[in-house]
């Protein structure tokens, strides 16, 4: 029987009751998006509480469904939560003064935020579709971006450019703040897009995503603009990260840990003479969070499965000089790594 989100957190919970107000876990649990709503979930099923703006999408969105959509009130929302045992709740993710409503009315409450990581870190066959069309266009919006990458443009201009492209291909959104970096600019992992031009012979390093029905995409690649025969030393290096990049997707297997997964990576690098500027966790969970469960660093105690999608982002930086990073969004199918990028080449670049 294949459960929906809402079941299986319900299952996890232990709890009689699950109780979710923010943006993220209202799409998780019902799939829909509301500035203002909250779902309960219980053996029942699930029901959606939304105000006027919303109501009539969703009665639409759910007929004949599992979801029942209803128009939200205060008083009836907390009496039948007050009514239940056990509210499991995201502490995370509620506001402050929503725990105290909840504790007036009398509602007992229990914190299941690593329940909540738990359902959300092993995606279901429809949240992997979307995670996988998030990819997609990122990829192809920087394959049509390539071209149009001319000296003079600034790392603003560029991060613009490449994010009209996703959205013209069917992107809701970016999944964080494009990353452009021009130059010594890339030797900073999350450097900060600006106004510096590009002139020939820079490296760029692109760090990107997009969202589609809320889910995440997150892809880097690291390529030069022209080649003045000066990048000796970050040749070497880029050849260093593509192994260890693709050396995760080869050995990787369900049910290594994040930690043993981390060290395919870091040991290879270390070995090469690049382990101190490997600065960074190898990947991080993905999904309608950029950053979530589970960690894929060396302190990843948790065994990767089938289902779960995370970034493979090998990464060498030297101060004042260069940064390389290559990242693809990948999942384990069939205990093996598969990656969602396959539209465009790892090898070094030379525009």
């Amino acid at each position: 029987m294949v459960l929906t989100n809402g079941e299986k957190v319900l299952r996890l919970s232990g709890c009689d009751a699950v109780y979710a107000s923010s943006e993220v876990l209202l799409r998780y649990l019902a799939g829909f998006e509301a500035e203002n709503g909250c779902v309960v979930v219980d053996k029942t099923g699930t029901t959606l509480y939304t105000d006027k703006r919303y109501i009539e999408a969703a009665e639409k969105l759910f007929a004949g469904t599992c979801v029942t959509p209803l128009l939200y009130t205060q008083k009836e929302l907390l009496t039948r939560l007050a009514g239940y045992e056990k509210v499991g709740v995201s502490f995370d993710w509620t506001a402050h003064s929503e725990h105290v409503t909840l504790e007036k009315a009398g509602v007992k409450t229990q914190n299941i935020d690593e329940k909540f990581a738990e359902a959300m870190g092993v995606k279901n066959e429809w949240e992997i579709e979307n995670i996988s069309l998030a990819c997609k266009i990122a990829e192809r919006a920087f394959l049509k971006l390539l071209p149009e990458i001319k000296e003079g443009m600034t790392e603003a201009e560029v991060a613009a450019l490449l994010e009209y492209y996703m959205r013209t291909l069917g992107a809701q959104g970016t999944s964080f703040a494009t990353i452009v970096a021009f130059g010594a600019h890339a030797a900073v992992p999350h450097h900060e897009t600006g106004e510096t031009k590009l002139k020939f012979g820079d490296e760029i390093l692109i760090d990107f995503g997009c969202k589609v029905n809320g889910y995440c995409s997150d892809i880097t690649r690291t390529f030069l603009f022209g080649d003045d025969q000066k990048h000796g030393e970050f040749k070497k290096a880029y050849a260093a990260v593509l192994a260890a990049h693709e050396l995760v997707k080869e050995r990787a297997k369900s049910g290594m840990t994040g930690a043993e997964v981390d060290a395919i990576a870091r040991e290879y690098l270390k070995e090469r003479g690049y382990g101190e500027l490997f600065t960074h966790s190898l990947g991080h969970g993905i999904g309608l969070n950029i950053h979530e469960y589970p960690s894929v660093s060396p302190k990843g105690t948790t065994p990767l499965t089938d289902g779960m999608v995370f970034s493979d982002e090998p990464g060498v930086y030297v101060k004042g000089e260069y940064g390389i990073r290559i990242e693809d969004t990948v999942t384990f199918e069939k205990g093996k790594v598969k990656s969602f990028m396959t539209e465009t080449d790892r090898n070094l670049l030379i525009l």
